[in-house]
């Protein structure tokens, strides 16, 4: 081998020696770097809170109670059968009464629309609900509920078609512009429905108008345009005799765990199984429901607990008639979002009443109670199961309050004054319930929470 060939092998061998050494110091340096903290960028965006300004608290009140079928040439003709008392009080003062328009009924008497109005940046806290006792030929009983604010989307889950029945819907628009109500009925027969509601007024609909051949329907209610207040008036006939009227307010949405105090179950010789009913639907998928009913006054104590197998849009009900007469609540496990409520009634036939008692939802602040004219009201109180709670009660004007121990899980009757606007302040999460009671009076209904401040939100410029 010459000496250049010689020369050239060994700088081709160091060449490649060389290659392979920084090769693998690449290699080495990258898995370090990897390894090792890199350099950050940090920026934090410009940000922030801003409490809106509350607007006024707007309630609606119910209205009217009508009848159908007194005018026997005209049997879809709706009359006034009364105009309901309403109490009312503010925490800013009592508080603007506009009246609404029904152009359906003759000489009716005032639709309440409540306004207060707010102050600063606190929004005002009204408390207003009504009632009305009927003694005719063809309408008895006492019906009362609170006066709400509208919502673009509520369910009315009571009502029937059963022959002896004359349920009616109620839509009232409060606002200045017109509304288009949806009405879905929820049923044995799947239906849809379209009202118009001009602006400050309300519409009637006979429930058979639109929920025909429905045994148990429940109806969810849609508006665009303006919030609409949706409510179920019902009464029930006997044979020829009068056996109740009810005013039943529609809920917000479904819920895991609604929660219903202040059912009633009464003595009643014969068949008992229509005494106490609870109707339950899963709107959106199928699901599995746990029923638990417990005394009011104890927290432990169970008196029944049932599971309760729901097909999505199905319309269920359970009847509750095994129950010993007394006063429950009955709350609801389910693995799907449900809507639930209970009708109670005190007899049957003539002297009879009947009552829907729908989920009072969870309120941990101050909000105000009102209780309109009508026989034994008591405030319910239903604890949150993880803690016990104290509810401080007064009346709006003011004085010593009334302090309430409520055990974990427990419930509690308080007896109240009608025609009385109370102050409630609870320390924790509790359910709250309006009950009334007297033979062949019977009425029942939640107690939504206030108006309270506008909740902060984050803005990013």
């Amino acid at each position: 081998m010459s000496g250049t060939r010689a020369f050239r092998v060994v700088t081709t061998s160091a060449r490649v020696l060389t290659g392979t050494l920084v090769a693998a110091a690449c290699v080495v340096g990258v898995v370090v770097a990897v390894a090792a903290p890199w350099p950050t960028i940090e920026s934090t965006p410009a940000q922030a809170d801003v409490t809106p300004l509350p607007g006024d608290a707007v309630l609606v009140c119910s209205g009217d109670f009508r009848a159908i079928g007194r005018v026997p040439s005209d049997p879809l003709k709706m009359d006034s059968a009364g105009t309901p008392r309403l109490t009312v009080d503010g925490s800013a003062g009592v508080p603007e009464s506009t009246p609404l328009a029904m152009p359906e009924l003759d000489q009716a008497g005032e639709l309440h629309k409540l306004t207060g109005v707010v102050e600063g940046r606190s929004a005002p806290l009204i408390g207003a609900a009504e009632s009305v006792t009927l003694a005719e030929t063809d309408l008895s009983g006492l019906a009362a509920a609170p006066c709400r604010e509208a919502l673009t989307e509520s369910w009315l889950i009571g009502g029937s078609v059963a022959t002896g029945t004359e349920d009616i819907v109620t839509l009232t628009n409060p606002g200045d512009v017109a509304a288009t109500v949806t009405l879905t009925v929820f049923g044995d027969k799947r239906s849809s429905s379209n009202v118009i509601v001009p602006p400050a007024t309300q519409v009637a609909l006979p429930l058979a108008s639109i929920a025909s051949g429905n045994q148990a329907p429940v109806i969810h209610m849609s508006s665009t345009g303006s919030p609409v207040r949706a409510m179920m008036q019902s009464s029930l006939t006997r044979t020829l005799d009068p056996a109740g009227i009810d005013l039943q307010d529609a809920v917000a949405g479904p819920q895991l765990h609604p929660v219903i105090p202040g059912v009633q179950v009464f003595p009643v010789d014969g068949d008992d199984s229509e005494m106490a009913v609870l109707r339950i639907l899963a709107p959106d998928a199928d699901a599995q429901a746990q029923v638990t009913v417990r005394p009011v006054g104890e927290s432990s104590a169970v008196a029944t607990e049932f599971l309760v197998p729901l097909t999505a849009d199905v319309p269920a009900q359970v009847s509750l008639g095994d129950l010993g007469a007394g006063s429950y609540t009955v709350e609801v496990d389910a693995d799907s979002p449900v809507l639930a409520a209970v009708r109670q009634q005190d007899g049957q036939g003539r002297g009879a009443d009947f009552a829907w008692v729908t989920p009072a939802p969870e309120i941990d602040a101050e909000v105000l109670v009102a209780v309109p004219s009508g026989p034994n009201p008591q405030l319910l109180i239903t604890g949150n199961a993880d803690a016990e709670s104290t509810v401080a009660i007064e009346t709006a004007e003011g004085g010593d309050p009334q302090t309430i121990l409520v055990p974990a899980g427990g419930s509690i009757a308080v007896p109240v004054d009608a025609r009385s606007v109370y102050t409630v302040r609870p320390s924790g999460p509790v359910h709250l319930a309006v009950t009334m009671t007297a033979t062949g009076a019977l009425a029942a209904w939640p107690v939504w929470p206030g108006a309270g401040a506008e909740q902060s939100i984050t803005v990013y410029p």
